[in-house]
């Protein structure tokens, strides 16, 4: 990691992980990936929901090279929260994983109503806390940064991944 912890009050702390808990209870994660902008104000929300197939896209083409190169199981997961909602089973077993996290600066950071955070501080910490129960679990995990230039950041990743695995 680089040195800097970005941590939420216990009070918003709880508050983010009841909203969380509330959007796996609705399907609202489920209404997302089918970019449902009514899940805000049904404004010019469809306009940048387009993120979810770029990175989707290239995500799975690079498990997929991984898998077919060394016929292990691989698994992608999206979103603020993966460790949380859906590996939480990695954190326990054998120590046979291995995690690549990603993230990326948005290219416009969202404000959230009402308060003096912004949608992007809460989507950094959360990855920091996934990555930091890995971490400290022994789990072997690297964390890959990238910055507001998403496609292009994930274009270099997957020729990377590929030229390692030849």
């Amino acid at each position: 990691m680089d040195g800097q912890t970005r941590t939420l009050p216990p009070d918003l702390e709880k508050r983010v992980r009841k909203t969380l808990e509330e959007w796996t209870a609705a399907g609202k994660v489920r209404r997302l990936w089918a970019r449902d902008a009514s899940l805000w104000t049904g404004a010019d929300e469809a306009s940048w929901l387009g993120w979810l197939g770029i990175a989707e896209a290239e995500l799975q083409a690079m498990r997929r090279a991984v898998r077919d190169r060394y016929r292990v199981a691989t698994c992608v997961g999206f979103g603020p929260r993966f460790l949380h909602s859906t590996g939480q089973a990695y954190k326990g077993g054998p120590n046979t994983g291995v995690f690549l996290q990603i993230t990326c600066d948005d290219a416009a950071d969202l404000a959230m109503p009402g308060q003096a955070y912004t949608f992007g501080v809460v989507k950094a910490a959360q990855a920091r806390g996934d990555l930091q129960v890995l971490v400290e679990r022994g789990r072997r995990a690297l964390r890959i940064h990238l910055d507001t230039e998403v496609r292009r950041g994930l274009q270099t990743l997957r020729s990377a991944v590929e030229q390692a695995i030849g």
